[in-house]
């Protein structure tokens, strides 16, 4: 019976739901891929005429070139969902060569209403059915599990986000429980449900590919969710180019400007948000043993969130691989566990009874011997996949079968003991030694190819016809002989071709250790000259998959190629722990390769994208960004053009200014002048130049340092600071206005100094980058504490030290902890905030960073006078001017003969000593034009002066520098400066 209704087209005990683009057989759901419902509609539009092949194509895959073996894939996947034998079929007819026709029935009106009203209210299907008819393999023995599971679900439909990781040993079941989890949830109520695998193959290189994978195909699924993410998550939209146009992807990238890390997981958050306001969604990522670093971040950021979310995550993982190999998901985990903000579910072995009820599902009326049971259970422990190929192997050597009257086990009990292999590897090998020589070396050269493969691919390892290789791969899937059919695959040359996957990865690891190592090396080297011939210009999209073939076929200088391209990739997705895994492999190959230019070439060009990516996650100082730094420039002498050498000497301008190599950073910037004149006739790119001002100020040149930050931050090229922003991950609108800040309060403008502090600030937000965010807020809490404004730089450097610590910064980290350690010490001078303040300064020192050693240890030196230890203060004063010394650092030299000066009082020191103090720092800040210093060696002074009762002079030194500000006049300072004047009145 057939009929169509507005949204409904109802035959026998099925209905294709148009509205939702899904099929039900009763009230069970029945999963089909896009293109199979398309073919489907397409035929049941037209019962009982023949639809040709050339118009099912045209309409399924409209200007996409595809083979008749694509559309057999679709009609068998039909077919098995409809239950229909081709060789006597009730639903889709074949004319040979032709097409196919669909040759249901049409229904009458009151027939089709009364199983539309049937299948939208019984929604409602028993565990046991499901059990009995369905997949018993999948279930048996996991009623436990499946209640526990569907708890935790009703949890996340109250709106209470659960994240579940569902583990145990290979061949456990936790992917069958999974499905059968997925299939009764969805049996009662509409759901998404998204899915994405990590790889073996691929290690930990692939950035949040099990996330796009599953993203992607509910893309696919539903376009609405195109429209969402667009909406939320434009920088992951991007990363799955063939779901929008050039046109699209352009004006995304410009819209996308100043995106991070965290901006990657943000949208993430918000868009699974979005994507659960109107249906639940269970996002299923497999396999997380093999997963890279970025999906783990995701998975953590999403189990932090307190937003209420309908929202599933269930992941599934082998533990001993994770004790094995060290992966980070163990320590993820634990964490999340201790915070209570995941579940975990460990699957146990079946018992022997769950082994009998297996058996009774699916040899319904069987004559069995009891110790049957007790015998799989025996030689298989109770894994599920060994248990369910233990049975399959008594069926294909016959000793079970089945009679007239029922299936019989036609062998003694003693004699199956004998025959059953000893484990999972025996009993797989036995089935491969069933199939013909053909059949071992297709699926062999699958093995190859990865755990899902095309059989363009295959083809390529076997050269053999393709036509030949797609009949051989669609006979074993329509068999399930170690492979299934996963859908057609459209290439970037337009093609469709058919891909299959292995039914668990036990099988393709099977197949893949038979394979020689000679043989494996060829078939590897094949494979990925193919793909890579496929893609063309596109290869960069799928690099990490040609990396490891050509790694895997000894082909190591296209290995590395493509590894620097996936790092690349991984950048650009603020993946750069992933990144650095990748760049580090491609190294390790380049040892491979005979020593000479061309690999010394290679191997600049992954030293040269590693530095950034070490300076921003191990920070400016750390031995990693020097030791990579000094081997490119290493490299540069060697075969280095002027490009590379420009980017070695901006690597190391930014380390000098950190380690406060002042007069290196001069030589560095001299350096970058001259190649940019030679390669372009202009001057270095704005970072660079951004490092050498900020240098000026730390070297004392304040007046020069502050006419160039001005200059460059009146220059606005969105472009440029887009590069900047993906290059070295700063944003240096950010970074030039919190260092002006600081050079215009040293230059007697505190109330200029604290709006451009404060706009670093609202820029970095309004940007939504929390690195930078990092940056301008540490640059505040130091402006307030030079305002001396405590209450509010302690709330700053509070806020500085959650920010550095949360993104994991590790340079501004150690400096903000100083300022918070100065700030509590300010409260409460004592040894133990002393003590806390100086082994900060002493963290910060073991990092390898040296700038502004002289101010931290002015800030050590003020809390000990304040705490009465002048003579510790004094020791202090001591290191800070040596370091001042020792780094040409002269910007704090003023203040530290001030702070001398005041602690030699202290310390009942003749007032001549503490008066010569003063002067020199009186006459530092005036060389320097340091407003704001000057005026605090001036009212030291005059403070002394008034004790030995020389008002007047006292008065006039006060007058002619206080007389000099314009603004300010709330600042602490100059609220002194005006009562200290009064009194001299």
């Amino acid at each position: 019976m057939v009929t169509r209704s507005e949204n409904l087209i109802v035959f026998d005990h099925f209905c294709l739901d148009l509205a939702n683009e899904c099929l039900w057989r009763s009230s069970r759901p029945i999963k089909l891929r896009p293109k199979a419902f398309a073919v489907l509609n397409h035929l049941l539009a037209r019962p009982r005429q023949l639809v040709t092949k050339e118009e099912l194509l045209n309409a399924v895959w409209p200007e996409t070139f595809v083979g008749d073996a694509v559309l057999k894939v679709v009609i068998r996947e039909l077919r098995e969902a409809l239950g229909d034998d081709p060789k006597s079929p009730r639903f889709i007819e074949t004319a040979h060569r032709r097409g196919y026709r669909f040759i249901g029935q049409i229904a009458e009106s009151g027939q089709t209403l009364a199983n539309d009203q049937e299948i939208r209210s019984n929604k409602a299907v028993s565990s046991s059915l499901l059990r009995a008819a369905d997949s018993p393999q999948g279930v048996v023995g996991r009623d436990e599990a499946l209640s526990q599971m569907r708890s935790w679900f009703e949890k996340m439909l109250g709106g209470e986000r659960q994240i579940v990781f569902v583990t145990g040993e290979a061949g456990i079941g936790k992917t069958a429980l999974v499905d059968t989890f997925t299939q009764s949830i969805a049996s009662d109520r509409s759901i998404r449900i998204g899915r994405g695998q990590c790889l073996e193959q691929y290690g930990t290189g692939e950035a949040y590919l099990p996330v796009l994978e599953a993203i992607g195909r509910l893309c696919r699924e539903r376009g609405q969710v195109v429209d969402l993410l667009r909406a939320h998550a434009p920088l992951w939209l991007l990363q799955m180019p063939s779901l929008v146009s050039a046109s699209d992807r352009e004006l995304l990238s410009r819209e996308v400007s100043g995106a991070t890390r965290e901006r990657m997981l943000r949208e993430m958050g918000e868009a699974l948000e979005a994507l659960t306001s109107d249906l639940p969604l269970v996002l299923i990522l497999e396999d997380l043993h093999w997963s890279d670093y970025s999906t783990l971040d995701l998975i953590s950021y999403l189990a932090r969130q307190r937003q209420a979310a309908q929202l599933m995550l269930i992941g599934t993982y082998r533990n001993v691989e994770l004790i094995v190999s060290g992966h980070p998901l163990r320590a993820v985990k634990q964490e999340l566990l201790a915070k209570q903000q995941c579940e975990e579910l460990p699957l146990e072995y079946l018992s022997e009874n769950a082994i009998a009820e297996y058996l009774s599902a699916r040899f319904p009326a069987n004559r069995f011997p009891a110790e049957l049971a007790g015998l799989i259970h025996e030689r298989t422990e109770g894994n599920p996949l060994f248990m369910v190929n233990a049975v399959d192997y008594l069926v294909a050597e016959g000793l079970i079968a089945e009679s007239e009257e029922a299936w019989e086990l036609v062998v003694e009990i003693e004699n199956v003991e004998v025959g059953v292999p000893d484990s999972i590897k025996q009993m797989i090998e036995k089935q491969v030694d069933h199939l013909d020589a053909d059949e071992q070396r297709t699926l062999e050269a699958a093995s190859v190819a990865g755990a899902e493969f095309s059989t363009l691919v295959v083809v390529a390892g076997l050269r053999e016809d393709q036509a030949v290789v797609e009949a051989r791969c669609h006979e074993l899937a329509r068999q399930r002989q170690f492979i299934q059919d996963c859908g057609v695959e459209e290439l970037p040359n337009g093609e469709a071709v058919t891909r299959y996957g292995f039914i668990h990865a036990l099988y393709q690891n099977v197949l893949y250790e038979r394979v020689s190592t000679s043989r494996s090396v060829q078939l590897h080297r094949q494979i990925g000259e193919r793909v890579e011939e496929i893609y063309g210009d596109r290869a960069s999209e799928i690099a990490a998959e040609l990396a490891m073939h050509f790694e895997r076929g000894r082909d190591y200088e296209r290995a590395t190629k493509y590894l620097q391209q996936a790092a690349s990739a991984a950048h650009r997705l603020y993946a750069n722990e992933d990144a650095i895994n990748l760049l580090s492999r491609g190294l390790a190959l380049l040892e491979q390769l005979p020593p000479g230019a061309k690999r010394d070439a290679q191997e600049l060009n992954l030293q040269l994208a590693l530095a950034p990516l070490y300076r921003m996650t191990k920070g400016w100082t750390s031995p990693e960004t020097e030791q990579v730094l000094d081997r490119a420039m290493e490299l540069c002498d060697k075969v280095g053009d002027d490009a590379q050498r420009a980017q070695v000497f901006y690597g190391l301008e930014s380390l000098y200014v950190v380690q406060a190599r002042l007069e290196k950073v001069q030589l560095a910037s001299d350096e970058l002048h001259r190649l940019y004149q030679r390669m372009h006739g202009t001057t270095p790119p704005l970072e660079a130049e951004m490092m050498m001002t900020g240098s000026r100020l730390h070297l004392g040149r304040i007046v020069d340092a502050n006419n160039e930050f001005e200059r460059m931050l009146a220059t606005k090229d969105p472009s440029q600071l887009q590069r900047i922003i993906e290059e070295q991950g700063w944003n240096y609108a950010v970074h030039g206005r919190a260092w002006h800040a600081h050079a215009l309060w040293l230059l007697g403008y505190p109330h200029s100094a604290l709006l451009r502090a404060e706009e670093a600030v609202r820029m970095a937000r309004d940007l939504g980058q929390p690195f930078n965010q990092a940056v301008a807020a540490t640059y505040l809490a130091l402006l307030q504490q030079l305002c001396a404004d405590e209450d509010t730089a302690r709330a700053s450097a509070e806020e500085a030290l959650a920010l550095t610590t949360e993104y994991e910064v590790p340079y501004y980290r150690a400096w903000s902890a100083i300022l918070v350690s100065y700030a509590l010490a300010c409260e409460q001078p004592g040894a133990p905030t002393i003590a806390s303040l100086r082994e900060s300064i002493a963290a910060f020192k073991a990092s390898g960073a040296r700038l502004r050693l002289p101010y931290y240890f002015g800030l050590q030196a003020l809390v000990c006078g304040r705490g009465g230890c002048a003579e510790d203060g004094l020791a202090a004063v001591d290191e800070g001017m040596a370091a001042s010394r020792a780094h040409n650092e002269r910007w704090w030299d003023a203040e530290l003969h001030r702070v001398r000066g005041e602690l030699l009082l202290s310390a009942g020191a003749d007032a001549d000593e503490a008066e010569t103090a003063y002067i020199r720092a009186m006459e530092i800040a005036r060389t320097q034009q340091s407003r704001s210093l000057e005026l605090r060696a001036v009212m030291s002074v005059a403070r002394l002066y008034q004790k030995r009762s020389k008002p007047q002079e006292a008065r006039g030194l006060l007058t002619q520098i206080y007389d000099k500000f314009t603004e300010g006049f709330d600042t602490m300072d100059l609220r002194e400066a005006k009562a200290l004047l009064d009194e001299l009145s």
